[in-house]
């Protein structure tokens, strides 16, 4: 699907590769998503991985929690058409076999994987496979030694223990997460780690919801930081069916002007002045028909010809309805009238003028 990335930021972090997959350095920001089938069902698996692909995931993660997890593993990253992050809890051993299994990256949890000992094993590895890591540090999980700390110092602290000990064994093939269910605490933790390192960050605000409140979640943390620099990967966190995250995390980002898939549909909120011209199905409507479109372009549903064209002049198409009728209009500019029942029709009509699907 036809991509646009328009909006500079700044550059606050070093670059590194997962797969193919640029993070950091002025790449534009990466989607990922993780799968919640059972890792040793390869073919539910499989299937999950190309689905989220399809629906825009540049990375996908994978649980590789145990033997028969790491066995189903192996088989997956054969035929995955993207990168594989190979997710790493308790046994740091599955993630040596993860490395060796041709995994993109994997993820550690510092809180979680033991020893230091155990972390210089796997980044040994690493360094043997050109694997990139991930050092994922979430809330729930600190290391007990930082547990003292305020929590956002505490996922600080812990991530740079780490990180000085990667960049100690000239190993800076990784990127790093700093996660909370708190919004405020996520974003503070991101904030004041930047400060200490340039290492690659993956954002997320963990455990965020059903698909509403971990939406809005999300994106009030996204947007503190992501403009800034401060960001270089991304997942939403949803109590979803995972290949629901991607376009929540694509929406995010064409919010903030920062990577665009497919069309924008903007639509106003809806009044008495709309004279009966029922917005939110009208825009509903559209947006649906517009799911299957590559192109980047802006539509526009508006309640009422008085205001729409003028407050929509910036949106490619438009509509404008009215008591009986509609005006169909490109760029603030009315094309024609048309009565309300031909108003949907009318407007894709002048979309594939233009060439557009």
């Amino acid at each position: 699907m036809t991509e646009t990335a328009v909006k500079e930021r700044p550059v606050t972090s070093r670059q590194i590769k997962v797969g193919d997959v640029p993070i950091g350095g002025g790449a534009q920001i990466a989607v990922q998503s993780m799968t919640n089938t059972m890792t040793y069902d390869v073919e539910a698996t499989v299937q999950q991985v190309y689905d989220l692909n399809a629906a825009g995931a540049d990375l996908v993660r994978v649980s590789v929690n145990g033997s028969k997890a790491l066995e189903g593993f192996k088989q997956v990253v054969y035929r995955s058409p993207i990168p594989l992050i190979a997710d790493i809890h308790f046994d740091y051993r599955m993630a040596l076999g993860a490395s060796d299994a041709g995994a993109a990256c994997v993820r550690i949890n510092p809180g979680n994987i033991g020893n230091d000992d155990r972390f210089r094993k796997v980044i040994e590895k690493c360094q043997e496979n050109g694997t990139a890591m991930r050092i994922g540090v979430n809330s729930g999980s600190v290391e007990k030694r930082f547990w003292h700390l305020p929590k956002e110092e505490a996922l600080v602290a812990s991530a740079l223990q780490k990180v000085e000990i990667a960049e100690g064994m000239d190993f800076f093939n990784f990127k790093v997460s700093l996660k909370a269910s708190h919004v405020p605490e996520m974003v503070e933790a991101n904030r004041k780690f930047r400060e200490h390192s340039d290492a690659p960050l993956h954002l997320g605000v963990t455990e965020a919801g059903t698909k509403l409140n971990g939406a809005i979640k999300t994106a009030a943390g996204f947007g503190q930081l992501l403009p800034y620099g401060i960001g270089d990967t991304i997942r939403v966190s949803l109590a979803e069916d995972p290949v629901e995250e991607i376009p929540v995390a694509y929406q995010i980002l064409s919010a903030l002007d920062l990577r665009h898939r497919g069309p924008n549909v903007i639509a106003c909120p809806s009044c008495a002045r709309t004279l009966g011209f029922d917005v939110i199905s009208m825009a509903s409507k559209v947006e649906d028909a517009l799911k299957g479109y590559e192109e980047h372009f802006t539509v526009a549903v508006m309640g009422c010809i008085v205001n729409g064209p003028g407050e929509a002049r910036d949106a490619d198409y438009g509509v404008a309805g009215g008591k009986d009728s509609g005006v169909i209009f490109a760029k603030g500019e009315p094309l024609r009238q048309v009565e309300r029942d031909d108003i949907f029709d009318a407007l894709f009509e002048e979309i594939e003028k233009d060439g557009r699907k």
